[in-house]
């Protein structure tokens, strides 16, 4: 368990220790500290371990960089073909060997880390991500089977461009994950049911005996 004191920004959700915080702003999105609420942390300490562990995080970006290398790098080849060409050719064969291999370890510790933040996979973004993933994998195993070196065909470059945009989507679903509120973390304050000013109401009654009484005036 966490023992500091930790705030949570109410706009934004953005949890930190409250030390932290002091008379300062929110780092995520700038209101002052008077937007602020206590925060009790109740995930398991072996959860908290793993996932303060950023497995998954840093395979997706060594993904990343061979995902969006390859493509790059052939695409210049094409455009400067005499330009450190021997470089180039050592730099794209990697690339693409490398990919699926990162794939994996990125596909293997993003199962650990989602059952280990939601506690299921059953999810539709973690349902979307996993997809994705099968596709990058397919398009990425497909190309290192059809791939020769030096030759950078129509076709190779494509199946990096779709791999390429497969984890850009990807990317962009991943980013909603990154600061979630854990199952079980945050309690929501239950809103306190509103009372009417005891005046008010005694006016409003008031009021209405008032336009009884005058409409049985009226009446006689």
């Amino acid at each position: 368990m966490i023992d500091e004191e930790l705030v949570r920004c109410r706009p934004c959700g953005y949890v930190m220790k409250a030390s932290d915080l002091g008379e300062g702003v929110c780092p995520a999105c700038g209101l002052p500290h008077t937007v602020f609420e206590p925060y009790r942390e109740r995930v398991s300490a072996n959860r908290l371990f793993i996932l303060g562990l950023d497995i998954h995080p840093i395979a997706i970006h060594l993904s990343q960089t061979f995902v969006a290398l390859a493509p790059l790098l052939m695409i210049f080849h094409l455009i400067f073909p005499n330009f450190q060409e021997t470089i180039v050719h050592s730099v794209v064969t990697f690339s693409v060997w490398a990919l699926p291999i990162s794939l994996v370890a990125s596909t293997v510790s993003g199962i650990i880390d989602g059952v280990t933040r939601f506690k299921t996979l059953q999810t539709p973004m973690l349902k979307s991500k996993i997809y994705l993933s099968i596709l990058i994998l397919a398009t990425s195993t497909t190309e290192l089977v059809l791939f020769v070196p030096e030759n950078y065909t129509w076709y190779i470059i494509l199946l990096n461009l779709l791999s390429l945009g497969f984890a850009v989507k990807l990317g962009l679903l991943g980013k909603h994950l990154l600061d979630v509120i854990l199952p079980g973390t945050y309690v929501r304050r239950k809103k306190k049911p509103k009372t009417p000013d005891k005046d008010v109401t005694e006016a409003k009654k008031a009021a209405a005996a008032a336009a009884r009484a005058q409409k049985a005036n009226e009446a006689k």
